[in-house]
C-alpha cells in the first residue's frame, strides 16, 4: 500500500513538473534620448475573458507592471517626471482602450485614484496576431505614432501602443 501511495505521489509530482506553466520576471530597458525607460513585469497568460469582463472606465493592470524613468520625458502635451509608474489600460469600450500610467506602485487589488491616471496618446490594433502571454515593450511607433517611442502592451489579440515621446 505504501508503494502505491508513493508511486501515485511521484506520478502527481512528475505531472505537475511536466505541465507546469512558467511565469518569470522580465525587464526591458530602452534609452530614450538621455532617459532610461525600464519596464519590469511578470509574464501572465493572456486571459481575454478578463479584459472582456472589465467594466467600461476600469483601469486594468495585469500583475501591476512598472515603468521606471531615470529622467523627465515629454509625451506630447504630457510631462512624465522621473520616477516609477504602474502600467495599465483603461477600457473605454470593447474595441477602445487607452494606455495609462499610475504614479507609484499600485498594490494588487487596490483601486487607483482615477484622477491621478496619466492617459497616453494611444492606438489599439488587432492585426498583430495573438500573444499567449502578456508582452510589454518600448518600440518605434507606427501610423499616427511614427517617429515616436511607444509603450506597447500585447495581450491576447489586443495590441495597444501609448506614445512616450
Amino acid at each position: 500500500m505504501k508503494r502505491l501511495v508513493n508511486g501515485t505521489l511521484m506520478l502527481v509530482l512528475l505531472n505537475a513538473v511536466l505541465l507546469a506553466h512558467p511565469h518569470f520576471r522580465k525587464t526591458v530597458t530602452a534609452k530614450l534620448g538621455t532617459v532610461d525607460a525600464t519596464i519590469t513585469y511578470q509574464t501572465v497568460p493572456s486571459n481575454e475573458m478578463h479584459a472582456q469582463n472589465a467594466k467600461a472606465g476600469a483601469f486594468v493592470t495585469p500583475r501591476a507592471p512598472r515603468l521606471t524613468l531615470s529622467g523627465e520625458l515629454k509625451a506630447g502635451d504630457i510631462t512624465l517626471p522621473a520616477g516609477e509608474y504602474t502600467i495599465g489600460v483603461i477600457k473605454n469600450s470593447d474595441k477602445d482602450w487607452t494606455m495609462a500610467l499610475y504614479p507609484g506602485q499600485l498594490a494588487r487589488g487596490t483601486e487607483p485614484e482615477m484622477s491621478k491616471l496619466i492617459k497616453l496618446d494611444s492606438m489599439l490594433l488587432t492585426t498583430h496576431g495573438t500573444a499567449e502571454h502578456m508582452l510589454l515593450d518600448i518600440s518605434p511607433g507606427l501610423g499616427k505614432h511614427t517617429g515616436k517611442a511607444v509603450l506597447v502592451l500585447h495581450f491576447g489579440t489586443l495590441y495597444l501602443a501609448g506614445a512616450l515621446s
